[in-house]
């Protein structure tokens, strides 16, 4: 009887530890929200200080990344918002406004009153109605401390004439596919006919010339057993287009473009180019391991034309000062640049530089970048080309990266920031370059950036421990991931797409690919 007694007390006991550790579990659960809630009040009292318009001119930004960049419809100014940066130790996340005048090489501040929360990883998209507008829809708010997460739902517009925000409605989020109608400010619901992308974050969209929408790309995740999720990087195309006869109705096509195609990727960013096609730079290959991520950070360029269905490899002729003639047919030079064709099987992989920057605290960030090979992008080769010489000076162009913003303004590509790996360190970038998509010659530098030279804080080993020992243990894996399952617009800036007087977004599931995500595997 007293070994029985015994054994119904060690049970007893189990389930009130078991009891306590969910007590605990709920409590931490409501303080973290309370703490959330706090911090997002204290901003929004900062920012109902603001109560007229001030224009500073200023450095360029901070370095960022999943803020937007967007070409002014009518200035030759491109606009930045938002966005989010992280050391190692602390997340910042913003809601600056800044303008970059092309013409001046100069950046200049604006503070608007009432002005959208700060967040990140939103949408963005201009359009030239009433002077020009911002639409600045959904997005991510983080805790310095990267642990909770607040995902936006809401939908803003900048009036650039004016320079007034003004926050239009609410959206429930679902994973659907909606368009918003400018001249009402009404949502309606489409139900395209056929087949259309799986749920996913991360993809990217852009306007074909025969007034459909492209979807490429992106990314989803899917349990194989007990807490072990596999990403998937997805590089299928989809097209959504109006069904001819039937007015407000649409249909999914999915489309196999020819051609070089990209290699799987996420991260990466897209814009219009002038002749319509769709422009695609950069982002990151992820290796998965059940307790590992390894990146391949990539810097490429990539067009897909619609009019003919095929993708091109965005190859620049190199400075025009360095340029000699020679022509097509002529046996391949040893670099084997005239042997690759575009698109073809057997192409050669372009030429990697790898580099090295040291940092203050002595950490060696190493660099590779992918450097382009000699044919202007889109086009087929001509009779006669331009190739460079060999022995030309060092290659200007941006290192490679991912969440990279870009514009299109007067037939010239600017792109921003962005961020990449070097082993346990994440690099956040804060520079410009521009490349003309007319000449396809060379980029320029308008403000470098010195990776090394950025602040990277590590967890020590006592803060670790403590942490551990304030909560008793962790053994929840997911906790950095907390707002993973509130919805909202996550991963990279999906830029909107403008269509005949209709904003186009396609709301995704909502796991996380970008960072976090991927910081979260390191652990």
């Amino acid at each position: 009887m007293g070994k029985k007694g015994k054994k119904e007390k060690k049970g007893r006991g189990a389930e009130k530890t078991a009891a306590k550790m969910e007590k605990k579990v709920s409590k931490r659960s409501r303080k973290e929200e309370e703490d959330l809630e706090a911090l997002l009040a204290h901003f929004q009292a900062l920012d109902a200080t603001k109560t007229q318009v001030v224009e500073t001119p200023c450095p360029p930004p901070s370095p960022r990344l999943h803020a937007s960049l967007s070409a002014h419809p009518d200035r030759d100014e491109l606009i930045l918002f938002g966005g989010e940066y992280f050391d190692g130790q602390k997340t910042s996340v913003y809601n600056e406004l800044y303008t970059y005048n092309i013409r001046k090489d100069a950046w200049t501040k604006v503070e608007i009153p009432n002005p959208p929360p700060r967040r990140c990883a939103h949408q963005a998209v201009v359009v030239p109605q009433g002077g020009g507008q911002l639409w600045i829809f959904g997005g991510e708010f983080a805790s310095p401390d990267g642990e909770q997460f607040y995902h936006y739902k809401d939908l803003w517009v900048l009036h650039l004439a004016t320079k007034t925000w003004e926050q239009v409605r609410d959206y429930i989020y679902y994973n659907d596919v909606y368009a918003f109608d400018l001249d009402t400010f009404t949502w309606s619901r489409l139900c395209p006919s056929g087949t259309g992308p799986t749920p996913r974050s991360g993809c990217q969209m852009s306007v074909t010339p025969q007034g459909s929408i492209v979807i490429y790309g992106g990314y989803s995740k899917q349990r194989v057993k007990k807490d072990v999720d596999r990403g998937t990087q997805h590089s299928d195309m989809f097209l959504l287009q109006p069904v001819d006869g039937r007015e407000g109705k649409w249909g999914w096509m999915r489309i196999n473009p020819a051609g070089a195609k990209p290699t799987p990727r996420s991260g990466f960013s897209v814009a219009v180019t002038p002749n319509h096609q769709t422009l695609l730079f950069g982002g990151v290959c992820d290796e998965e391991e059940e307790e590992s991520l390894e990146g391949d950070f990539l810097n490429d360029l990539h067009f897909y034309d619609a009019t003919r269905n095929r993708w091109f490899a965005g190859q620049l002729k190199g400075p025009k000062s360095e340029k000699r003639k020679r022509r097509r047919g002529r046996k391949a030079e040893p670099e084997g640049a005239d042997k690759q064709e575009r698109g073809g099987a057997g192409a050669q992989e372009p030429p990697e530089v790898v580099r090295e920057v040291v940092a203050e605290d002595g950490t060696v960030v190493t660099i590779k970048q992918v450097l382009a090979t000699p044919v202007p992008a889109g086009q087929p080769q001509s009779e006669e080309e331009d190739s460079p010489d060999e022995a030309g000076g060092p290659v200007v162009e941006p290192g490679p990266r991912s969440n990279a913003m870009l514009a299109v303004k007067h037939g010239r590509l600017y792109l921003y920031g962005g961020m990449f790996e070097a082993g346990d360190r994440q690099v956040t970038l804060g520079d410009l370059y521009c490349l003309d998509l007319h000449k396809m010659q060379e980029w320029t530098a308008l403000v470098e950036a010195d990776p090394g030279a950025q602040e990277w804080l590590e967890e020590t080993e006592s803060e670790e421990d403590s942490d551990e020992d304030a909560e008793g243990g962790s053994d929840d894996e997911d906790s950095g991931d907390s707002g993973g399952e509130a919805g909202g617009i996550l991963g990279a800036v999906d830029q909107g797409a403008w269509k005949n007087g209709s904003f186009f977004t396609c709301p995704k599931s909502p796991e996380c690919f970008g960072h976090r995500a991927r910081a979260q595997k390191h652990k």
